[in-house]
């Protein structure tokens, strides 16, 4: 078995290198020749393009896609013709399960496999590793367990043991394929085809109401002095009913630092939002505040109107982020203007 990797990007790049402390080896492409040069002097083997690169390595031939999700289709047309029956393909992006079920079923007449693996653990997965979650058929999970468990976090310490890709089977509990028994070990077989980005949708929107949920708690936190500021007296403005209970000037870096130790909302999202707040000295004036969605958030809302199921913080969260890219700006104009035709309500400058 060979094992390539297409996708060279901020994950890409280190899940190669982590297999490559594993003792795995990996053949490497992207559209980016730098990219698979740093590569190639760390010991993998480069190729030019996806023909090159199929040419190069021996069947059966696995290659693992790390590409955004619109581009997906696109590589796995030019792929495919050049793949042989036994051959699989994976998609490690954060594609929508819709498109893993037409894609396994489309490449099945061919006799190629297709897994669709959700991939989380962002630039911080080269030491940490990643938590894999998995669709497809069992038979080839299993077959390709020596790979997942290199990349999970249980397999920092695989280092010593033989290549599964020279042909020898992982000693251990994963022997068996992942399931059930790996999950402590951050990677699992979720089902069928679609099953493992089904799941990383569903933990992407999770994601979303999270961190909605500390950027709210942390923005009372940052207006908590708003009692010692001068407010207008007027009929446009609501008054503050106790000013003399606002009159904290916090800390945000080293109460989210406290937080981080022995508190029940401590988590990793909270380590990082301590980091973020200490780098910028507490006022993040590096950054706009526009936040960006790439579908997953938006799948979890579609699925959970399809399943009848409340999922009322993630979708808030989710409309939250439109609301900062400016999606909602008419919407608030339209609401001055009313004001102003219904009771001549003047807009604050």
């Amino acid at each position: 078995m060979s094992f390539a990797m297409v996708g060279l990007g901020r994950m890409g790049a280190n899940m190669v290198t982590r297999l490559q402390r594993a003792g795995l080896p990996s053949f490497v492409f992207d559209i980016n020749p730098q990219a698979v040069a740093a590569l190639t002097a760390a010991g993998a083997t480069g190729a030019a393009s996806i023909a090159d690169l199929v040419a190069r390595m021996p069947p059966p031939r696995t290659i693992w896609l790390m590409l955004p999700a619109a581009i997906v289709d696109r590589q796995i047309a030019q792929l495919a013709p050049l793949l042989a029956a036994g051959d699989t393909i994976i998609d490690g992006g954060n594609s929508r399960y819709h498109d893993d079920i037409r894609r396994a079923a489309e490449l099945k007449t061919s006799g190629i496999h297709y897994l669709d693996v959700g991939t989380s653990g962002g630039v911080w997965g080269l030491e940490r590793g990643y938590c894999l979650m998995i669709g497809g058929e069992r038979s080839v999970v299993e077959r390709l367990d020596p790979i997942f468990s290199a990349l999970s976090p249980g397999g920092q310490a695989l280092g010593s043991r033989p290549s599964a890709l020279a042909g020898s089977e992982p000693p251990g509990p994963s022997a068996k394929g992942p399931g059930p028994d790996t999950a402590p070990r951050g990677y699992l077989h979720c089902g069928a085809a679609g099953a493992g980005h089904f799941v990383k949708m569903v933990h992407n929107g999770i994601e979303y109401g999270l961190m909605a949920a500390y950027a709210e708690g942390f923005n009372i936190l940052k207006h908590a002095n708003a009692g010692a500021v001068d407010h207008s007296h007027d009929a446009e403005t609501t008054p503050m009913a106790h000013p003399e209970h606002y009159r904290y000037d916090f800390d945000l870096a080293a109460i989210a630092e406290v937080w981080r130790h022995g508190s029940v909302i401590s988590s990793w999202l909270l380590d990082l939002t301590a980091k973020a707040l200490s780098e910028s000295g507490g006022d993040l004036a590096d950054f706009a505040g526009r936040v960006s969605d790439s579908g997953e958030g938006r799948w979890t809302i579609e699925a959970a109107i399809d399943e009848a199921v409340p999922a009322n913080v993630l979708a808030a969260a989710l409309f939250a982020r439109f609301s900062s890219r400016g999606e909602s700006d008419f919407g608030d104009k339209l609401l001055s203007a009313l004001r102003m035709q219904f009771g001549g309500h003047q807009e604050k400058k």
